[in-house]
Order: C-alpha cells, then sequence, then structure tokens
C-alpha cells in the first residue's frame, strides 16, 4: 500500500505493528508479522533511514514508531524531494548538452558538420539574427541570462523585436529574476509586453539561446564573450532537445507581473538557486554571474541565508540546508 512512498510490504507490516503494539521488541514483531528476525532487523533500518522510527525515550536502546500522520508527511515531503532533485538533474543534463554542442562546434571551426554554421564575430551574428527576423513565420523562444539589459542592447533589440511582433510572431523570453531589478530593463520588457509578446523570469538560465520556429537555434560559443562567436543549429535531434529545454524552464518560470513568490521553505527564488550552489561549492563570483547580480549583492544573499541556518562556513551550510529540508538528501 505504502510502496509509492518507498516502503516495502515488510517495512510496512512492522511499521504498523509498532503503532498497535508500541512494547513489542524484534521477536514479537517477527511473531506478528510473519517474517524472521533478521527482516524485521532489516525493515527497522528502512524505517529508521526514512525517519518512521525513533529512539524511545522511555524506553533506552528500543525504537518507537513516528505516529502516522508526521510519517506520512515525511515519507511525502521526502518524495517531493527526491522528484525535485530529479527535475533539476534532467535540466541540468539537457543544459550540458546544449553546451557540449556549442563547445564541440568550436572545437572543429574548420570542418564543415550537418545542421551547424559557425558565426564568427558580432557582425556576423547580428548579420544571422536579422535574417532569422526575416525568415521567421511563427515564434521565437529566448533565453536573456544577461541580467538587466544596457540602453545600448535596448536599441538594437527593439527594432528587431518590434518588427517580429508587427508580424505577428509569437514571442516568449525568459530573462533572469535580476532583471526586474533594473527599471529600464523592466520598461522595455513592459514595452515588449505591451505589442503581445510573453515575458517570464528564472532564478538561472543555462545559457543565452534564441530559437526560431522550433527549426533553427542561435547558441554562443562562450558565454564570458557572446559577442565572441556563436552556432546556428538546425539538427531535429538537437533542435528537440533545445525546445525540450525551454519548455521546462517556461513552464517553472514567473511571470513578469507577478509578486515574487516563495518556495514552501520560505525561500526566493535567487535564495533557492543560493543555497543550492553553496552547497556545490561555488564562489560568490560565479553565484552572481549564474544569478545576474554583482558579487557584492551575492555575497550578501549568501551571508544572510548561512545566518539563517546558523552555519558558519558554506560546507555547514550545505549540511543545515538538507537538515532544514531546503536541499534534498544527497543519495549515500
Amino acid at each position: 500500500m505504502l510502496a509509492v512512498l518507498g516502503l516495502d510490504a515488510c517495512a510496512e507490516a512492522v511499521y504498523r505493528t509498532m503503532l498497535a503494539q508500541p512494547q513489542a521488541g524484534v521477536a514479537a514483531l517477527a511473531a506478528a508479522t510473519g517474517q524472521t528476525e533478521e527482516q524485521v532487523r532489516d525493515a527497522l533500518d528502512l524505517l529508521s533511514e526514512l525517519a518512521l522510527v525513533q529512539p524511545s525515550a522511555e524506553r533506552e536502546g528500543r525504537l518507537r514508531a513516528v505516529s502516522p500522520d508526521i510519517g506520512m508527511e515525511i515519507l511525502l515531503a521526502r518524495q517531493h524531494a527526491e522528484l525535485a532533485a530529479q527535475q533539476q538533474r534532467v535540466e541540468t543534463s539537457r543544459a550540458a548538452a546544449a553546451r557540449l554542442i556549442a563547445e564541440f562546434a568550436d572545437l572543429r571551426p574548420q570542418a564543415p558538420s550537418p545542421g551547424v554554421e559557425q558565426l564568427v564575430g558580432i557582425d556576423s551574428i547580428r548579420e544571422a539574427l536579422a535574417r532569422l527576423t526575416r525568415e521567421t513565420t511563427a515564434e521565437v523562444m529566448t533565453f536573456a541570462p544577461d541580467g538587466a539589459h544596457t540602453p545600448e542592447s535596448i536599441a538594437a533589440a527593439r527594432p528587431l523585436n518590434e518588427q517580429l511582433l508587427g508580424r505577428g510572431i509569437r514571442m516568449r523570453t525568459i530573462y533572469l529574476d535580476s532583471a526586474r531589478n533594473s527599471p529600464h530593463t523592466v520598461e522595455y520588457v513592459s514595452w515588449l509586453s505591451e505589442r503581445g509578446a510573453r515575458i517570464r523570469t528564472a532564478p538561472t538560465l543555462p545559457t543565452r539561446m534564441i530559437i526560431t520556429d522550433r527549426s533553427t537555434a542561435v547558441i554562443p560559443v562562450d558565454s564570458d564573450d557572446t559577442a565572441a562567436g556563436a552556432v546556428v543549429l538546425t539538427g531535429q535531434g538537437t533542435l528537440t532537445a533545445l525546445c525540450a529545454l525551454f519548455e521546462t524552464t517556461w513552464a517553472s518560470a514567473r511571470p513578469l507581473g507577478e509578486a515574487g513568490a516563495r518556495n514552501p521553505q520560505g525561500l526566493t527564488g535567487p535564495e533557492a538557486t543560493t543555497v543550492r550552489l553553496l552547497s556545490e561549492g561555488f564562489t560568490d563570483e560565479a553565484i552572481a554571474k549564474r544569478l545576474g547580480v554583482s558579487q557584492r549583492t551575492a555575497r550578501r544573499i549568501a551571508t544572510e541565508l548561512m545566518e539563517r541556518l546558523g552555519a558558519r562556513s558554506r560546507f555547514e551550510a550545505g549540511v543545515r540546508a538538507v537538515q532544514h529540508g531546503w536541499l534534498p538528501a544527497r543519495p549515500s
């Protein structure tokens, strides 16, 4: 009955018996459940791992069953954390695949490859984007992970986007959450929204990317210098993966007009991302880049989170974040 929550039949039988017979020891549990004492001990190990049994305060060296209302909440929270971790692994894998495509293309700049076109320099990139703008017939999907727009980048992008929206092209763009703190960026994306574009924001984005008509993608070769070069990708398998990456990110991103939401642990999107990056050993500089904020802001967020966790080091912060349910427990 509880197998979907990670409890096998033997462990479930032992747990139910412990609830009904709190005084029962291993031998009594074995007799009541029809299991061997070794099977009961294995079941108790699993129940301990799942936090469904705990040491008894009244009987030293004995275990007691946690009440079902608390126990089921623990199992559901654990399953939710595992699902969240799996989703994160899927998104990370897709992002890594996208980066690998671009990096592989950069390693063989002179070798023609089906479905890959090399662009070197900002002029070539702008020409290719202008061409794609003219040729697009249905939809444009964009990752914009550079944080706040500069007035220069807005001036360059506005005519192309105005042309697309004027032709009735569907436009969906995901910015970093930090873009909400830039008045001229908010003004620009509001201008886009008024003309039919759909805008959302996310705590982090894997790479800069533009997909047109689900058939062509443009990705920079170097995320640290997006003007240096890019690749135009048209392979069907590649585009299927990149479109899936966009849709997954879009589904979890927030519409621009939506107020900043907090997760069940009370963390904002940037805070939850910072906790994860801290636990993975990222520096303030690397966290700032991922969030699209200044290094000072990243340091402030990290410091505030460590204070809330009562941690004196980043390693301790990672441990305490798991204990507080801010991060899923890592498999042993």
